[in-house]
């Protein structure tokens, strides 16, 4: 065998290599690219489900309690000769809790979850002569939407007027809000989702500090 041919067949292997090298490279580029692009599509979906039953609970009760307040101010707006620090209230309560409904709401639907959270109570067909219920529905912690007020209390807040109407509006608001925040606080201690904990915390905030400004008010009427 000549030198030349030994020279020929020594570039077509550096050839040969050169070129495997650059296929496992590229495979290599390949698969980081490929295994990067589904750890990022996995931390997206573990971010978007990265809530839990407290936090399912919140929202799902907050949202018809915030309506009612909505609901409660509305009509107090709608009435004559009530003093402006009332009605400025109603109105800065109104502007809080609408866009948190909106929120809420986009949680829920985000989680695939219904608005409405499963009716649970005593009056459900089946529950009546279930030894130990009671304790069991006891047990579940923060199904009850404390706070709320009955259809009589709706319509007492409907049927006055004037004074009385903000007096008794900023009774019941009292105890609305102190229902808000109790709920709230369920959820800084067991909710999940970040934004929704730091919803709680802002509710807690704003709305401890409406009550105080809504006693104060009691004082002047």
């Amino acid at each position: 065998m000549t030198k030349k041919t030994l020279a020929v067949g020594a570039t077509a292997l550096a050839v040969i290599f050169a070129a495997a090298a650059c296929s496992d490279s590229d495979t290599g580029t390949t698969a980081a690219t490929s295994s990067a692009t589904t750890s990022a599509t996995t931390s997206a979906v573990e971010e978007t489900a990265a809530h839990n039953d407290a936090d399912v609970m919140f929202a799902q009760m907050m949202i018809p309690h915030h309506s009612q307040a909505i609901e409660m101010s509305d009509m107090l707006l709608a009435k004559e000769n009530i003093p402006t620090e009332v009605s400025e209230l109603a109105e800065q309560i109104k502007a809080a809790q609408g866009p948190e409904i909106e929120e809420l709401e986009s949680w829920l639907n985000e989680w695939g979850e219904p608005a409405q959270m499963p009716e649970m109570g005593n009056d459900m067909p089946g529950m009546d002569g279930m030894d130990g219920m009671d304790e069991g529905m006891d047990g579940m912690g923060g199904m009850e939407m404390e706070g709320m007020m009955s259809e009589e209390d709706m319509q007492a807040l409907s049927d006055a007027q004037g004074t009385d109407a903000a007096r008794l509006f900023l009774e019941q608001m009292i105890a609305h809000h102190e229902g808000a925040v109790e709920m709230a606080q369920t959820e800084i201690e067991d909710g999940q989702f970040p934004d929704a904990v730091q919803m709680a915390r802002t509710i807690v905030d704003t709305q401890q500090q409406e009550i105080e400004t809504m006693r104060q008010l009691l004082t002047t009427l």
